[in-house]
């Protein structure tokens, strides 16, 4: 299909929860597509469907060149100590925080035949599907990060050019 722009820190569809999708259709098939061609792009590791202005439950991944996606994902389980990571995001360009993340997670979820998909790892799988999960809940990474580190970034954004 094709690669979508980047909906940015500000918009609305960012810090809304996901709708479940309830069908597969042509609609959620033609997603699908559109996010995987979007995080095919170097240098990203996930994009959710708020992202490219799409209210539904569903991200596509990009770890170590293993490309997919998940429809419908749940984080049910993390496990370890949460440590601060250095993490950025496609919504906030050009900003890199330590955000706290666990070290290991498990997404379950389905694909376009209905069938379960179960996403689990560590390192920048752990940290990607927590990210993209939190896109879905309506949240952005900058919520997960100590409250100084939160007004400096906050600082950046607002002077950013693309604010």
């Amino acid at each position: 299909m094709s690669v979508r722009p980047i909906r940015l820190f500000g918009d609305p569809v960012l810090r809304a929860p996901s709708a479940p999708i309830e069908e597969i259709d042509d609609g959620v098939r033609a997603l699908i597509q559109d996010l995987l061609d979007t995080v095919e792009l170097p240098g990203r590791a996930g994009v959710a469907a708020p992202q490219i202005g799409v209210g539904l439950r569903a991200f596509s991944y990009n770890i170590d060149g293993d490309i997919g996606y998940v429809i419908n994902p749940v984080l049910v389980e993390t496990r370890g100590e949460p440590q601060a990571v250095g993490e950025g995001c496609l919504s906030v360009p050009g900003l890199w925080h330590d955000a706290i993340r666990y070290p290991w997670a498990k997404v379950v979820g389905i694909d376009l035949d209905g069938r379960e998909i179960v996403l689990e790892g560590e390192g920048l799988l752990a940290q990607a599907l927590q990210h993209e999960t939190d896109h879905l809940d309506g949240m952005l990474y900058l919520s997960r990060l100590p409250a100084d580190t939160r007004r400096e970034a906050m600082r950046q954004v607002r002077e950013s050019d693309w604010f």
